[in-house]
């Protein structure tokens, strides 16, 4: 299961509430998997777990593992592993170029082959000539492209998508939601997504994993 993301016998608790019970699940690379309930069924937890930022006063056990590497206690920026929330994110103070510049691997070394990554990255978000933009002069279908090939840059190893379509009206949603979709499959990333909202699960075309409330 080279580089799949894998989910081990976890359990999740606060103040005595279960809200994870044992949850065993593998998502391929290129596959997406979705994570489903009403809120506060935990969906946001699980993703705090495994990308690594769990607050103290939740209790877990498990594993998370990125194909044979246990991943588990690591600290998040060692990881590997890329989060898109609902919110952008994106720094106000950087111009759009700036902000996927933040996000660059630090393999990419030299400041040409910086900002040829960054060119690349907006070309393929449709966004070319716009290294300069300030962040509030973008649309909110625009945010959301710069976001992501943010978190892209990055080089994951898999991608966690803490509902990140919600905020965005039907046409949009769409059109972002297979955005990220595609780019998650070509790059070959397993990826999973939090949502409540049954047309995301049914574009995502995986496996789907209830949460009770």
């Amino acid at each position: 299961m080279t580089n799949a993301l894998i989910i081990r016998s976890t359990s999740i608790s606060v103040g005595g509430k279960m809200l994870v019970s044992n949850l065993d699940l593998v998502v391929e690379p290129g596959t997406v998997a979705t994570v489903m309930g009403p809120s506060g069924s935990g969906k946001s937890t699980l993703i705090s777990f495994i990308g690594g930022h769990l607050d103290s006063s939740f209790h877990a056990t498990g594993k998370v593992l990125i194909g044979s590497r246990d991943i588990t206690d690591l600290p998040a920026e060692q990881r590997g592993i890329g989060i898109l929330f609902q919110d952008d994110l994106l720094f106000p103070h950087l111009s759009a170029g700036a902000n996927l510049a933040f996000g660059l691997a630090q393999s990419v070394s030299g400041r040409e082959a910086r900002r040829q990554r960054v060119a690349e990255a907006l070309v393929e978000a449709d966004l070319s000539g716009f290294e300069e933009r300030d962040p509030a002069t973008l649309s909110g279908g625009q945010r959301a492209r710069v976001a992501l090939m943010r978190t892209l840059l990055a080089a994951p190893k898999a991608l966690l998508l803490d509902e990140p379509f919600s905020k965005l009206d039907s046409d949009l949603r769409r059109e972002f939601r297979r955005f990220v979709f595609d780019r998650a499959i070509v790059k070959r990333l397993p990826v999973l997504l939090v949502t409540h909202d049954a047309s995301d699960a049914e574009a995502a075309n995986g496996r789907i994993v209830k949460l009770a409330s």
